[in-house]
């Protein structure tokens, strides 16, 4: 009997000791080594006056500054997404010629084959409605909708080549943001946080702002991680009321007791590392740090009402309120303060001419006059800084609209309006070591084709990332057995625009 149990019990051990238990156990150790470094990095578990952890490793907060794969010519990035699709017929891509044909019926050869939204049956050619001229040593067309821009145009590069293959909002967006039209991919932001870190650590690294009273269509996936670590998602701050919902301490609670909930609760978060090695208890315990960080420094830095009263003029601000013209000003700020990547969503812009709010001869007039001087006056306040060389400033939307006029089930609609369009729109980009003065695609003589510098949606993202020091087919991601990249298969850096 003595023999059977100790051979069970040598039999239990030799199981025990198999390679899969081996290999649990010793990534538990190595992410135990790592929990203990990225603690001893973190002021507020300290005991003494000192940081934790003095003569431990280097911390390995998943947020931590990193360094390109090659010199960079940008170090932050701040995107300006106009969710709706701003018409670029109306503001950058001039066409004369689709004037003189106002009214008349669209040709058959450009409905063939067509997808559209909305439009059915055979809608009216619509001229532009905004007056252009040329602007700057440049000679670039811009539209009397954008009066301020167009002093700045010397030193943007024009994408009028860009196309997408999505028509519809939601998709179009997040193929925008994430290269994917589906979900579960994560957000260029997220992806530039997760090779780069962030500079500030008390601050946020992907920092989103929204204005025009909603958010995308496609919600919150467009600044989602996808399957990167939560902690590269970005947070979404507001202009309006608290920063950060519930950064304020509830009726009771103080900062000393606030400390120690979190010490606990990270002292939890360490055991469970320590028993199931997941790399997302990592991510937990760097943003508990951080949020307790971020109630002291947010609510300074999202407080503009410090800010001079010419840079206020400027700007066009008005402290307290939720508008643009406030977000681009805490868009340089936070830049200033070292967040990596600010996202601004700007809603209203879809034009159908349902209403006097989307009219193309109205309400887009409005949106564009209430960005005009915002955006104007971050790239000029950008480069009187020194920021604007080291910072990628991006205009866009998801797509652009048609040069017919909208119909629906072949009605006209009562203000003239365009359809989505995704074959041909304008964006532009500046600061970052991109190209001063200079316009890389062109349309056809209606605006409705591109017919030289094709820009595809990756080629966007391939570009921002060169700029950021990164070759787009080298930053990778291994999820479920397959390296992902933001570009996935496709793009180009678009070398014509870099300076």
């Amino acid at each position: 009997m003595s023999e059977k149990l100790i051979r069970e019990a040598n039999e239990r051990a030799a199981k025990y000791f198999s390679r899969r238990h081996f290999l649990q156990d010793f990534a538990a150790g190595i992410g135990a080594t790592a929990l203990g470094s990225l603690i001893g990095g973190c002021n507020i578990f300290s005991s003494s006056g000192n940081a934790a952890g003095a003569g431990m490793p280097q911390s390995l907060n998943p947020l931590d500054p990193k360094a390109p794969q090659f010199p960079a010519r940008a170090k932050n990035v701040i995107y300006l997404h106009m969710a709706g699709a701003p018409s670029q017929l109306e503001m950058f891509d001039y066409k004369p010629d689709l004037q003189k044909l106002h009214n008349q019926l669209c040709p058959q050869s450009l409905l063939q084959g067509k997808k559209f939204a909305f439009i059915r049956g055979v809608p009216k050619m619509l001229g532009p409605q905004a007056k252009f001229q040329q602007h700057g040593e440049s000679r670039q067309w811009v539209s009397d909708y954008m009066p301020h821009f167009s002093t700045m145009v010397d030193e943007v590069s024009f994408l009028k080549g860009v196309h997408t293959d999505q028509f519809n909002h939601g998709p179009a967006q997040l193929f925008m943001h994430t290269g994917s039209a589906r979900l579960g991919r994560p957000s260029i932001g997220a992806w530039v946080t997760y090779g780069l870190g962030s500079e500030n650590s008390n601050l946020p690294g992907f920092v989103v702002l929204t204005s025009g009273g909603k958010t995308p269509d496609a919600g919150k996936s467009v600044w989602g991680s996808g399957f990167l670590p939560s902690v590269y998602q970005g947070v979404q701050c507001r202009s309006k009321g608290d920063p950060v919902l519930y950064i304020t301490d509830p009726e009771g609670m103080d900062r000393d007791m606030r400390y120690q909930s979190i010490q606990a609760i990270n002292e939890v978060n360490k055991l469970e590392y320590e028993t199931f090695a997941d790399a997302e208890t990592l991510s937990r315990i760097s943003q508990y740090e951080l949020a307790y960080k971020m109630q002291i420094s947010v609510p300074g830095v999202m407080d503009i009402s410090d800010e001079p009263e010419y840079i206020q003029q400027l700007y066009g601000t008005k402290p307290g309120q939720e508008s643009f013209a406030n977000n681009c000003l805490l868009a340089r700020k936070l830049v200033e303060k070292g967040v990596r990547f600010v996202q601004l969503f700007d809603w209203g812009w879809d034009a159908h001419g349902t209403g006097e709010d989307t009219a193309i001869d109205l309400g887009m007039r409005n949106k564009c006059t209430e960005i005009d001087k915002p955006i104007t006056a971050l790239l000029m306040d950008l480069k009187q800084r020194g920021l604007l060389d080291e910072t990628l400033v991006v205009w866009g939307g998801e797509f652009g609209r048609t040069p017919m006029q909208e119909n629906r089930e072949g009605k006209e609609m009562p203000f003239l309006g365009r359809d989505h369009h995704a074959e041909a729109f304008t964006m532009w980009m500046a600061g970052g070591g991109i190209r001063k003065g200079y316009t890389w695609g062109e349309t056809d003589e209606i605006g409705f084709s591109v017919v030289k510098g094709k820009v595809a949606v990756h080629d966007i993202h391939a570009t921002m990332l060169q700029q950021l020091g990164f070759d787009h087919e080298k930053l990778i991601y291994n999820f479920q057995g397959r390296p992902f990249r933001l570009t996935d298969v496709e793009g180009h850096v678009i070398h014509e625009i870099l300076g």
